[in-house]
């Protein structure tokens, strides 16, 4: 297919490229981009006057929930979701039943993934067996079989010898290692940010403190092997300001944060609604401000989702046993545009950067950009389209989410795959 879209505001992070021009799909690949290009033998033309051409957004951080869990998701539901998000690249995590921790079962989900995804679906493996902590995965068999990182997210590693060893071990296949930092004894029974708000509402807190010990104790782990490390969903001021200094001594770290730990504070927490209940929990404003400025100073390389949808029967409970995690794939846009592009808090190209080159670079991806010869993985977004998040629309199986009812501006309206169209106007094909 030859697909020509004309005229829109193309951002192309890896080139510094920020112009209104066209980009030509030939093929699956990036064939041009330039202004005023021909459109002979041109398949269709997608008018983009007005709106943004980006490379394919990214998530390196999404829960699809196969094998084993799929009333929560799976990898039909999970990338028709990405799809309508504008994602055409994700990477799934490893907590699932059985835990991904065999190249077995690595080759089985890419086959997977290649049979039923919407998108470009990366698999993610365990560091540990079982993810119990105690005794490695197969990390080089897995490595060789397509897994992209390893990570026990959902548990902090107790043993810093056994992570260690992961390090060792994974230097000559260059895999990074994604690691969920909460010292565990700390957070034990927690169920929101510990401070004022979970005080006044009487309920036990995980506080940052635990946070930024686990970080502080993997980055001198990664430092001291030579090793590669990512730091998972970040959200407390201390987290990042380690991973700053980290990077200023040549660490070879890598970080990420959340639309949430973005744009939401704990002051959103009500005990009525379990979609707020997220691991890490949603942090004080002190933290939202240092993950922002980590995001514009570069200290944090990504942005994800972190989508982790859960059946309906399991959030619909008391706050204190409802599971954490909720859908973000189909929100993530319209919530970092009305939030921060809109009002002035961080600017689009970075925005796009931090979604598209930026994870493209820590996990050494070959995406992320709209390089001519480069896989055509293209998103278009109308930023001025307004719309109101509404569940029963949603791709995902998950239908929790506290952006329930929120009227955002800012929306993908095309997602191309390997130069063929996967959603258009909000419909996944």
């Amino acid at each position: 297919m030859r697909l020509l879209i004309k005229g829109g505001r193309v951002i192309n992070p890896s080139q510094s490229f920020d112009e209104i021009a066209d980009v030509l799909v030939a093929e699956g690949r990036i064939e041009r981009v330039g202004k005023n290009l021909p459109a002979e033998g041109v398949d269709e033309i997608y008018d983009a006057a007005g709106k943004l051409v980006t490379p394919g957004l990214i998530d390196m951080h999404v829960h699809f929930r196969e094998p084993g869990q799929e009333a929560k998701e799976d990898f039909l539901s999970g990338s028709s979701a990405a799809a309508a998000g504008g994602f055409t690249t994700v990477a799934t995590m490893p907590n699932t039943s059985p835990v991904v921790d065999t190249a077995a079962l690595v080759r089985s989900m890419e086959a997977r993934a290649q049979e039923v995804g919407k998108v470009h679906i990366r698999i993610i493996g365990a560091v540990t067996k079982g993810q119990k902590g105690q005794e490695l995965a197969e990390l080089g068999d897995m490595a060789e079989a397509g897994a992209v990182a390893f990570s026990d997210d959902g548990h902090f590693d107790p043993s810093a010898k056994v992570l260690l060893n992961a390090y060792d071990y994974l230097i000559p296949f260059d895999k990074v290692i994604i690691n969920h930092e909460e010292e565990t004894s700390l957070v034990e029974a927690g169920v929101m940010n510990e401070g004022a708000r979970s005080a006044m509402l009487g309920m036990k807190g995980r506080p940052t403190v635990a946070e930024d010990i686990a970080t502080a104790r993997d980055v001198l782990l990664a430092e001291y092997a030579g090793a590669r490390v990512h730091v998972a969903h970040i959200s407390s001021a201390g987290a990042v300001d380690i991973v700053r200094q980290a990077k200023k001594r040549g660490v070879r770290v890598t970080a990420e944060v959340t639309v949430q730990h973005l744009t939401m504070t704990d002051d959103a927490v009500e005990l009525s609604d379990s979609s707020t209940k997220i691991n890490p929990p949603l942090r004080e404003q002190k933290d939202v401000d240092a993950v922002l400025a980590g995001l514009l100073d570069g200290t944090i390389d990504a942005i994800v989702t972190d989508h982790s949808p859960h059946a309906p029967e399991e959030k619909d409970r008391e706050y204190m046993y409802a599971p954490s995690g909720f859908p973000g794939l189909e929100t993530a846009v319209g919530v970092l545009f009305t939030d921060l592009v809109h009002k002035g808090k961080v600017d689009l190209p970075l925005l796009i950067e931090r979604m598209t080159t930026g994870p493209a670079r820590a996990f050494k991806l070959d995406a992320g950009t709209l390089d001519e010869g480069a896989a055509a993985d293209i998103t278009v977004i109308d930023p001025e389209l307004v719309w109101t998040v509404d569940a029963k629309k949603f791709y995902t199986k998950g239908v929790h989410s506290p952006f329930i009812g929120r009227e955002l501006k800012g929306k993908p309206v095309l997602t191309v795959v390997d130069g063929e169209i996967v959603m258009r106007y909000g419909r996944v094909l």
